[in-house]
Order: C-alpha cells, then sequence, then structure tokens
C-alpha cells in the first residue's frame, strides 16, 4: 500500500461516514416497522463489511447491522478448494453456526444474515442453531436465486472467485426444486475481476465483468444475469440500468438480499 495513491484523510472520513461506531442508541428511522429492528451479518472475511454496511444502510435504513467475520474463513475455504477437498470445509460451517449464537448472546440481534455465497452451505447449520431462538436466518443469494428461477429462461451465473462458483450453482439448482420449476442455465468465472477488486480498481472490476456479460449474451439466449457474490454489487455502480446496457436484467445479492431482509424484519415484532 502506498498512501500517495489516496489521501489518508479523506479515506478514513469516508471510511466512517459507511461504518459509523457503536451505539446503544436506536438509529434514526422514518419507517416505524423497522426502528430498533437489529440485523446480525455472518460474513466470509472482514474486508466485506465495508459492503454489508454500505448496501445494508442503503436498503435498511435505520436497521443496526452488527457484523462478524475474518479472513481466516476465507483463507480456509480458499485453500480447501485449492486441494480438491470439500469447499466449505465442516470447521467454517459449524463457525457460522457459532457466530450466529455469539450474536444473539451479546446483543440480541432480531435476524442473522450469511453475507457470504462460498458459505451458503452453511445456512441449515445456522438455521438449526437459531431454531430455539425463534430467529430467523436470511442467506444472502436466496432471494435473488429465486428472482432469476421465476423470471424464467436462461440464466448466466456470473463469478469472480472460484471456491464460489459450486456453491452457487448448487444453490441455484435447489431453488428451482424447491420451488418447482425447470432451470437453465449457464456460467463463466472472471477471476481477473476479484484481482482488480483487491488492488481497488473498482472501474476494471466492473468493466471485466461487464465485457464477460456482453460475450456470454452474443453467444448464448441469456434471459437475466446473476451477479454470483455480495462484492460485486458494485457492479451497478457502474451500470445501473442494465437492461438498457445488456438486454436483460442483472440481480446482485446487495440489492435482493437486503430487500428480503427488510421484509422479514419489518413483520416480526
Amino acid at each position: 500500500m502506498d498512501k500517495d495513491d489516496f489521501n489518508p484523510i479523506d479515506l478514513f472520513s469516508m471510511y466512517m461516514k459507511v461504518v459509523g461506531v457503536p451505539t446503544l442508541e436506536d438509529l434514526p428511522c422514518d419507517d416505524p416497522a423497522l426502528k430498533g429492528k437489529k440485523l446480525g451479518i455472518v460474513n466470509g472475511a472482514s474486508w466485506i463489511l465495508l459492503w454489508t454496511n454500505y448496501f445494508g444502510r442503503l436498503m435498511l435504513p435505520g436497521v443496526k447491522l452488527i457484523n462478524v467475520g475474518n479472513e481466516a474463513v476465507q483463507l480456509n475455504f480458499m485453500k480447501a478448494h485449492q486441494r480438491g477437498e470439500p469447499c466449505p470445509p465442516q470447521i467454517n460451517i459449524d463457525l457460522f453456526a457459532e457466530y450466529a449464537k455469539q450474536l444473539i448472546y451479546l446483543y440480541g440481534v432480531d435476524a442473522i444474515m450469511i453475507s457470504c455465497s462460498t458459505m451458503n452451505r452453511a445456512a441449515s447449520a445456522v438455521r438449526e442453531a437459531m431454531a430455539k431462538y425463534s430467529v430467523p436466518v436470511i442467506q444472502i443469494d436466496e432471494a435473488m436465486m429465486e428472482e432469476a428461477v421465476n423470471y424464467g429462461g436462461k440464466i448466466l451465473v456470473v463469478a469472480t472467485h472460484g471456491p464460489t462458483v459450486k456453491n452457487t450453482q448448487v444453490l441455484l439448482e435447489e431453488t428451482a426444486q424447491r420451488l418447482n420449476k425447470n432451470v437453465s442455465y449457464s456460467g463463466v468465472t472472471v477471476e481477473e475481476a476479484f484481482h482488480f477488486l483487491g488492488k481497488g480498481n473498482i472501474i476494471e472490476h466492473n468493466e471485466i465483468i461487464a465485457e464477460a456479460i456482453r460475450n456470454k449474451i452474443k453467444q448464448e439466449k441469456i434471459s437475466i444475469v446473476v451477479l454470483a457474490q455480495l462484492s460485486m454489487s458494485i457492479f451497478k455502480l457502474s451500470y445501473s440500468d442494465c437492461i438498457k446496457e445488456f438486454g436483460v436484467p442483472v440481480l446482485t445479492s446487495g440489492e435482493t438480499g437486503f430487500k428480503r431482509a427488510g421484509k422479514i424484519l419489518k413483520v416480526m415484532l
């Protein structure tokens, strides 16, 4: 990292405007159904907290977001994927269930969200752990997959991180089965975009994803696009009108996942 690449004061100022500091007070909220509500978010790494706070505050203004997660989770499932072992490893799944319990014990959140796509296999374990507390569990990709399946036609699943691909496809197939619908999908993985993301080259990240979508649409009849990871939600910062740009809708979990969380929180007493 070279501090000459950015102004540190601007960096910290913008970061804190998004994340803020913990407070015991309720956040300002214009929606009485969301006032005082608390969403616990279980993450696969700490770097994604900027995304959960940005999209969470954007989609759920006034909801208090309580995050947990660390890089060791992601590094561990990356190692498992590299070795051809089950991904995610069972220890990661067990840890996600434990993280959810900690959020209940420490602060009594109203709902739990799993924000990591690779860790979507942990959803059943987390739901089992939360059952006795009657706390709903939201896997961030489920609403997006339901929307894509209900839309019909061929779904293009775009990913930028190898360990995510298989679990995203499995979730898509499970969703179609649960909704009693047939599903047809194609996939593309753009690892270079993930490398650009790590360097902070957001425009390049978005452009490579856009190029991959355009190329696939030329090759196949695609009806709708799904961006497999929460980190990819920043794609919409460059392409807000995807139907105009690509001729098809593009779904992101940053939008659909937090919208689903809002619906669940609003009906809770």
